[in-house]
């Protein structure tokens, strides 16, 4: 009799123990951290077709570059030479200053800062540049030769404070690497519309 007791007090002892370490574990969960995931299910933006090079030191062209890469909705990239050119250089009056020293040397090749354009990313490739002495700024003649724009379509429009755009794509047209499809280019004000822009682009059937 005394056993039995004995095993029924024992049996409620550890029934009591299982209790209370079961109550403990369940105060002492902290709720499951559900991790927020964001998931972008639209498709990636497409890259423009269109990109807009341009080189610009007084904003004029730069200004244009921007209108133009607008109303096309282009992508947009600075021409910018390894030792940025001042005002100073650009003094038409001076026989010595930079511009006209380079301008005066067919052979002049100013150092780009960098070859990154995404030229191989692209179909029609807009050069923007302003006149200078007659013609595109030599640091133009380093970008086209610098890359292979075999099978795009190219073209140029620029600035200018009284010249017109002369023969200056006929020159860059002439140096390009490789084989583009090039198309007269037209000198626009810096502040052009968006209707100019996209009247002249119709035209070049790219």
């Amino acid at each position: 009799m005394k056993k039995i007791l004995l095993l029924c007090v024992s049996l409620l002892v550890v029934l009591g123990i299982m209790g209370c370490g079961s109550d403990k574990g369940k105060a002492e969960e902290k709720p499951a951290t559900t991790a927020q995931t964001t998931t972008n299910t639209s498709a990636p933006a497409a890259k423009s077709k269109i990109l807009v090079a341009y080189f610009s030191v007084t904003g004029n062209s730069k200004q244009l570059a921007e209108n133009t890469a607008k109303t096309l909705g282009a992508d947009l990239y600075e021409i910018r030479p390894a030792k940025p050119y001042t005002k100073d250089d650009l003094n038409y009056n001076d026989e010595s200053t930079r511009a006209t020293v380079e301008q005066k040397n067919d052979n002049a090749r100013p150092e780009l800062a960098d070859n990154n354009a995404p030229i191989a990313n692209h179909e029609t490739i807009i050069l923007v540049h302003p006149i200078w002495w007659g013609q595109a700024p030599r640091i133009m003649d380093t970008f086209v030769e610098s890359y292979d724009f075999t099978g795009k379509n190219m073209t140029n429009i620029c600035t200018s404070g009284g010249s017109d755009i002369g023969t200056s794509g006929d020159y860059l047209q002439k140096i390009t690497k490789g084989k583009a499809n090039w198309k007269s280019g037209k000198l626009f004000n810096k502040d052009a519309s968006e209707a100019e822009i996209n009247s002249w682009f119709k035209t070049l059937g790219f």
